[in-house]
Parts: C-alpha cells; sequence; structure tokens
C-alpha cells in the first residue's frame, strides 16, 4: 500500500456545526446523518463514502437522495452508522439524508416523497422458530 492509499483511509475529522441531523434505519443499521451546505462531498464513518462503500451499486444507493433533488454538489453529508450489513446501511443512509434534506429545504418532501424514500422499510428478518431449521424451512422428513 502505498503512502496516498494510507492517508484516504485515515479517519477525516470535519467541522459539522449549524448542520440539520436526522436518523435513519433500515433491516439492523442504524444512521445518524448530519446534512450542511458544501461541495457534495459524504463521509461515512469517517472515511470518504468511496472508501467505506467498495460495491459502485451501494454508492448509487448513498447518492440517490441527493440525485433526485439535484442537489448533489452543494451538500456535505457526514455519517454515522453501525448495525447491519453494507446494503442495510446504505438503506439506513438514504432515508437519514431523505430527511435531513427535508429539514433543510421542505420544498424536496413532494419529489422524495413520490420515489419512495421518505418511507421507513421496516422489513426485517423473521425469528427462528423452536422444531425448524430455519424460520419457517422445517427439518427433512425421513420415514426410516
Amino acid at each position: 500500500m502505498n503512502i496516498a492509499q494510507e492517508i484516504s483511509l485515515k479517519k477525516i475529522k470535519v467541522d459539522f456545526k449549524e448542520s440539520k441531523y436526522a436518523t435513519g434505519r433500515r433491516k439492523n443499521a442504524i444512521a445518524k446523518v448530519w446534512l450542511k451546505k458544501g461541495s457534495g462531498n459524504i463521509y461515512v464513518n469517517g472515511k470518504k463514502m468511496i472508501n467505506y462503500f467498495k460495491r459502485p451499486v451501494h454508492q448509487l444507493i448513498v447518492t440517490r437522495p441527493l440525485e433526485i433533488s439535484n442537489v448533489l454538489k452543494s451538500y456535505d453529508v457526514k455519517c454515522s452508522v453501525h448495525g447491519g450489513g453494507l446494503s442495510g446501511q446504505a438503506g439506513a443512509i438514504i432515508l437519514g439524508i431523505s430527511r435531513a434534506l427535508i429539514l433543510q429545504d421542505d420544498t424536496l418532501k413532494k419529489t422524495l416523497k413520490k420515489e419512495k424514500l421518505t418511507t421507513r422499510d421496516s422489513r426485517v428478518v423473521e425469528r427462528k422458530k423452536y422444531g425448524h431449521r430455519k424460520a419457517r424451512r422445517s427439518f427433512q422428513f425421513s420415514k426410516r
């Protein structure tokens, strides 16, 4: 690993005073999101978004609320996310960014609601039941 890669992986301290705060949740992931006027930088857990989410699909998902409302280059976003996997974390960040955008500018609510970005996705993993292999899958039946 060269020096440039090491510098990009270090946690970045960013001043987010006078910003809007919102919380997003998806599956077991919880994201705390701060939004302020800026140049379009997105930080997740102290790292740049492209260093945290390696898959381009997750990067597209996270930037979707900003793209839909045409403010991709005018706001800086700082996220603190924990729990769940990367897809759940990306979904939690979407909801947090959408809620913070609505707090910042109330006129964006209609466009974000039309794209279903203001609704919490309540689907969670079903619990495993006694006498079953998984939540619904039974053990294999054998006569002998």
